[in-house]
């Protein structure tokens, strides 16, 4: 009872500058919106694909994409809202499920893509397949918002360079290297390293993703496959949904060391919405639950009931506190201060997730978060930036890359099993 009163309390006193930020940034929205709709909002992580396979079997005849409130569990993204938020170009999420045979990997990945297709061929009115910088400022100039294919996890491969190539010929334009799970060719953040970063084979992927054009994503890997892969690259990478560690240290979040090495190769950390690698404060709530929980579980053995029971209990006297619209901006300060503004973006992770920031609850909320960016002293210049421009010329650049590097030599025909003892 204690604590839920000191929240209260807590609450109580910060309601008055919060509900006075939340009406002087309600001054700056229309301004937001105006620069939203000259320069493309270029989001780098959306998971509707996921959400149409557990939904509705990726069947548009279960599920309109007109609007997705009307469900039980309402999504976080539909046409309606995504053009309410002004999205202008937007990477679609292929992501499946790290800890599965990676051959199955394959194969749900393929259907992934085939949902990205059928979503552009379903609405041509509001979406087309985007897949190089030039197709998506054609797609916006259009009134369209310009669709970009990410593969979220190196097991879509299934450790095959040809797999690679198929998935780049299916219009994956950047890949996240590895998930929630350690490859055999690079080191997961969160799970056990194995490889102090990338392996050797792992060094040729990113070799053959720059020969390709396809945009390295370092948004779950370590610290040392971060240093890795930008000593390896020659193009800019991009963290296609990831905050600042310095602020909340989530093994998700970039370390400052890797934000300069970041800068120096011209990439891109494009600032996601994830609470716990938004809010200290509820990273440390869930640690402390985690914590409880284990204590709970050792006290109560083979007593589910007893265990359920206990952590209800725990939960209503311990209120996880939300992350904040005010805190994403935090980050982007703090990436714009360490690396320059020409190096931040924004990666939303809409409908990966199961809760969002308070004011940030669905994708019609982008321009709210411009807005307080206006409010903090942004210049529209730095802000088209963040919005797309930065991405678009990391695409860019990347092509460029890949031009030059298919000029001098052809697709790499080295196989994981050349490097095994």
């Amino acid at each position: 009872m204690r604590n839920r009163l000191l929240a209260l309390t807590l609450a109580l006193l910060f309601l008055p500058a919060a509900v006075m930020a939340q009406d002087d940034r309600a001054d700056y929205r229309d301004q937001a919106i105006s620069l939203l709709e000259r320069v493309p909002l270029f989001d780098g992580h959306n998971d509707t694909p996921w959400q149409y396979r557990n939904r509705a079997g990726y069947k548009f005849s279960a599920l309109d994409f007109f609007d997705t409130t009307q469900l039980s569990r309402p999504m976080h993204t539909d046409i309606p809202r995504l053009r309410d938020g002004r999205v202008g170009a937007q990477w679609w999420s292929v992501y499946v499920n790290a800890n599965q045979p990676e051959p199955q990997a394959v194969v749900q990945t393929l259907e992934q893509i085939d949902f990205v297709h059928r979503l552009v061929e379903r609405y041509p009115e509001h979406f087309e397949l985007a897949l190089t910088a030039a197709d998506v400022e054609r797609i916006f100039a259009d009134g369209k918002i310009a669709s970009l294919i990410g593969m979220e996890g190196g097991h879509s491969i299934g450790n095959s360079l040809a797999v690679l190539r198929q998935m780049y010929d299916r219009g994956a334009r950047y890949m996240t290297i590895t998930h929630s799970r350690t490859l055999d060719w690079v080191d997961a953040a969160g799970d056990a390293p194995v490889h102090d970063g990338l392996t050797a084979f792992g060094e040729e992927v990113i070799r053959e993703m720059n020969r390709l054009g396809m945009m390295v994503d370092l948004s779950h890997v370590t610290p040392a496959a971060m240093r890795d892969v930008l000593r390896v690259t020659e193009a800019p990478v991009m963290f296609s949904h990831s905050n600042a560690r310095a602020l909340v240290g989530h093994p998700r979040n970039v370390p400052d060391e890797v934000l300069e090495l970041t800068a120096e190769n011209g990439g891109l950390v494009m600032v996601t919405f994830v609470e716990t690698f938004t809010s200290e404060e509820r990273r440390q709530h869930f640690a402390e639950r985690a914590a409880y929980q284990s204590k709970v579980e050792y006290l109560h053995a083979g007593q589910p009931e007893a265990i359920a029971e206990q952590m209800e209990v725990w939960d209503a006297a311990n209120e996880a506190p939300n992350a904040t619209l005010a805190q994403v901006a935090d980050h982007i300060d703090y990436l714009r201060d360490q690396m320059g503004v020409d190096h931040v973006g924004i990666g939303g992770d809409y409908d990966g997730v199961s809760s969002l920031p308070v004011g940030l609850e669905d994708v019609s909320t982008y321009p709210d978060l411009f807005a307080e960016l206006l409010r903090r002293g942004y210049t529209e210049a730095e802000l088209e930036k963040i919005a797309g421009l930065n991405m678009l010329r990391v695409l860019r650049e990347a092509e460029a890359v890949a031009e030059r590097l298919q000029a001098e030599r052809g697709p790499s025909e080295v196989l994981i099993t050349d490097f095994e003892d």
